[in-house]
């Protein structure tokens, strides 16, 4: 992304000439960034054939969902909202697979006319919806049900999923249950066993503990599935120090799994095909001195990337001209919402930065723009896409009028 000029460049295109044409703050996403982290996730996988369903929640951009698709990828949705813009996306209904543990009948009644491929159930009661559901409209649905596994992801508290005290699935003796009740339903399909411990993992031992779980509960229900859905949650390198998840031992051991268990796999991965694409690019507004540290104020907030306020995620920021001066800085990079909490990284040993120089926020490709808001009454930023070195805008800025 970078090259001998010292001047950061997405694609080929100067930061400094986009923010100048297109205003700041503003994401900017790479196609051909996007394509390397799917063909790597693709080869690593490759002996396992999986069926991928791109997470939306991940990124719902409507262009960059067609751009997934064309790329052979089906998607995992969690809203009818999610599901009416997979399928508008040209997603075919036979590669959506529907998660999430409060789906509403609307949402249960679309699904089943837009025949998607597997609403994955997390309760007794969603699964007796289901089933009300399909009897009215004189349907055979095919259902998933999750298993709550309660594996520690080793992941932050906020993004595990598969523990006992998640909200997630459920456990071994109701899930049990419900395979058997769903075998003696004239109305349901049982087609998948579906499961997902957390989200930026990078250690494969939790993927194995989760896979000797598996084994062992399929054992008990003595039941063929004809997938299981491992979900994603594959971490991704957002330190810039090589550390990412062992794909290749990950399919390693799947491919050990599948020895006893010939289901096709599901992956459900978001993150790791998104998450590096993307850049957010801010204009310094002011630099305001502090007691020990400078305060360098954004243009951009924690409404337009609440992954730091939210999560305390550290996301890499780099300047967008690199200058040869060594003087060192203290910096506390924070955008001007009137929040503690709007704030994105503070950094000892950073170059001495100007009020309206340009920064960019890295790896903000999965869940940047799709958890942004309006708080405080800001306008949504513009999103860009640069795609065969074309930069083509994918999400026209919000104006005032467009909010008042």
């Amino acid at each position: 992304m970078k090259n001998s000029s010292r001047e950061f460049r997405i694609d080929g295109h100067k930061v400094k000439t986009l923010a100048q044409k297109y205003s700041t703050p503003i994401y900017c996403y790479s196609l051909k960034k996007i394509k390397t982290k799917l063909n790597n996730f693709k080869k690593n996988f490759k002996k396992i054939n999986p069926l991928i369903c791109f997470s939306v929640k991940s990124n719902s951009n409507k262009f960059l969902l067609k751009e997934i698709g064309k790329l052979g990828l089906g998607a995992d949705v969690v809203s009818i909202g999610e599901l009416v813009r997979a399928l508008n996306s040209g997603i075919k209904p036979n590669q959506i697979v529907f998660s999430g543990v409060g789906k509403t009948v609307n949402e249960i009644d679309y699904a089943i006319r837009k025949k998607i491929l597997l609403i994955n159930a997390e309760s007794k009661s969603e699964i007796l919806e289901i089933e009300k559901i399909a009897k009215y409209q004189k349907k055979i649905v095919n259902i998933g049900i999750r298993l709550n596994p309660n594996i520690d992801a080793e992941t932050l508290n906020q993004i595990s999923t598969g523990k006992k005290e998640n909200k997630f699935g459920v456990l071994e003796k109701t899930f049990i249950n419900l395979v058997n009740y769903s075998k003696k339903s004239k109305n349901l399909n049982l087609r998948c066993l579906s499961v997902h411990i957390g989200s930026q993992i990078l250690n494969v031992k939790p993927y194995q503990k989760m896979l000797n779980v598996l084994e062992k509960i399929i054992k008990k229900t003595n039941y063929h599935f004809e997938y299981i859905d491992l979900g994603g949650g594959m971490g991704i390198d957002y330190k810039n120090n090589n550390k990412e998840l062992d794909l290749k031992k990950y399919s390693f051991l799947i491919k050990k799994f599948q020895i006893k268990n010939t289901s096709k796999i599901i992956f459900e991965p978001g993150r790791s095909i998104i998450g590096n694409s993307g850049f957010l690019i801010s204009k310094i507004i002011y630099i305001k001195e502090g007691h020990k540290k400078d305060f360098i104020i954004l243009d951009a907030a924690m409404n337009d990337f609440m992954r730091p306020a939210l999560y305390k995620a550290t996301h890499r920021i780099i300047p967008a001209q690199k200058k040869n001066n060594k003087t060192r800085k203290i910096y506390e990079f924070v955008g001007p919402i009137c929040e503690s909490t709007d704030k994105f990284l503070t950094t000892k040993n950073f170059q001495k930065l100007n009020e309206k120089d340009l920064i960019i926020i890295c790896d903000v490709g999965a869940y940047g723009m799709s958890l942004s808001s309006n708080y405080n009454l800001r306008p949504k930023v513009m999103e860009l896409l640069i795609k065969n070195s074309e930069v083509k805008i994918i999400s026209k800025r919000q104006t005032l009028n467009d909010l008042i």
